[in-house]
């Protein structure tokens, strides 16, 4: 028997960057998963405006002119050409439903990378919280004994603070 080489369709890496959090809730942009499907963003708006009862506001919401512009800034995109509209976000629920409603075999496997990585993440976020829990139980617990192991361990855990180069040429006084 010889084995089929799995093609990788999207790295899972692409798909958690276009995993944004939006109103307290894990989105993805409908231009985002348009380039992932391979079809034009009007295409699948199309085909989720015709099956808008499978899209109920926990499965996908239009941002609004704010939240848009706020995310446009965020990107630095231009303000000339380009959407006319602010963009329709997907949960990770909508992004199952999706596949439904594009009905292709490409939908199909991407989705299921998609909801993966929505699943990697959430993994990641339980991992740590559970992680900085137990830390907090054992300095409770041995707070007297430890407390230099705890201090570094804390200076650690906060993220180091990136100095900015200057650019351009430095005289030599």
């Amino acid at each position: 028997m010889t084995k089929k080489k799995s093609k990788v369709l999207v790295p899972t890496e692409r798909i958690e960057r276009a995993i944004l959090l939006i109103r307290g809730q894990k989105v993805m942009l409908d231009e985002d998963l348009a380039r992932l499907y391979e079809v034009e963003t009007r295409i699948l708006t199309q085909a989720v405006k015709r099956n808008l009862s499978r899209f109920p506001e926990d499965f996908m919401f239009q941002l609004t002119p704010a939240e848009w512009k706020n995310l446009r800034s965020q990107f630095v995109t231009s303000s000339w050409g380009g959407r006319r509209y602010p963009p329709y976000v997907f949960t990770e629920h909508g992004v199952v439903m999706l596949s439904s409603v594009l009905n292709s075999g490409r939908a199909i496997q991407v989705n299921i990378v998609i909801v993966r990585a929505f699943v990697r993440l959430r993994q990641l976020l339980t991992s740590n919280t559970e992680l900085a829990r137990k830390f907090a139980e054992l300095e409770h617990k041995y707070d007297k004994q430890f407390r230099v192991v705890f201090e570094a361990i804390h200076q650690l855990m906060i993220p180091p603070e990136t100095k900015r180069r200057q650019i351009g040429f430095r005289l030599k006084t």
